[in-house]
């Protein structure tokens, strides 16, 4: 199997820039550069930011940053796929996960969407068949935080360093998992890693 749709959940605008809720959008703009994809092309109809690649001798690849806010980022999807005709099993959904420390990833292709509400609304609009590729961002901190002012709040200057460490990491999963497809991917990914890789970005 292979994968036709790529997505990072987030909120538009630059007042959610560099927050929690965003590392979705913020991974899939550093994929897109990596891979040479086409500029980012809004598409009202579709309510997302489009942007397309190809892989070598594969067929195209299209990124996706949904556009109506995340508690409505199955909406965008939902049309995506109808208008390019993508199954739910060709889909990978790049986003936020607090039940991971920072840095940490994981893959699976099933699950419940675990308190997240954009994932929520995905499952209530597509076959919960896709494929998810978690980015830790830690638990809040004090607990008493309500959990929307923590994944709205923006990361620290230190967090922000981690995040720029492990960011080749985050898309180096990503082209495992379209090389390989989320079954022979996630047995590399979802590994522990090492305190010593840890610290070197290598999860």
């Amino acid at each position: 199997m292979s994968y036709r749709l790529i997505v990072g959940l987030g909120n538009p605008g630059s007042e959610y820039k560099q927050t929690r809720h965003n590392i979705g959008f913020q991974v899939l703009d550093n994929f897109a550069s990596k891979q040479g994809a086409s500029a980012w092309s809004k598409n009202r109809n579709l309510k997302g930011d489009l942007s397309v690649f190809v892989p070598e001798l594969d067929a195209k690849i299209y990124l996706l940053k949904p556009l109506t806010f995340m508690n409505e980022s199955g909406v965008s999807i939902q049309k995506v796929c109808s208008y390019y005709r993508i199954p739910p099993e060709e889909v990978v959904v790049v986003y936020d996960e607090i039940n991971l420390g920072l840095g940490e990833v994981k893959v699976s292709t099933s699950g419940g969407p675990g308190g997240h509400n954009g994932l929520s609304d995905i499952v209530s609009r597509i076959k919960p068949t896709f494929t998810r590729l978690k980015i830790g961002i830690g638990q809040k901190t004090p607990k008493e935080m309500s959990l929307a002012d923590y994944v709205l709040g923006k990361f620290s200057k230190e967090d922000e360093i981690l995040i720029s460490a492990f960011m080749e990491r985050y898309l180096d999963c990503l082209d495992r998992l379209i090389r390989e497809g989320a079954d022979k991917a996630m047995i590399h990914i979802n590994r522990k890693p090492k305190t010593k890789d840890r610290e070197d970005g290598q999860l």
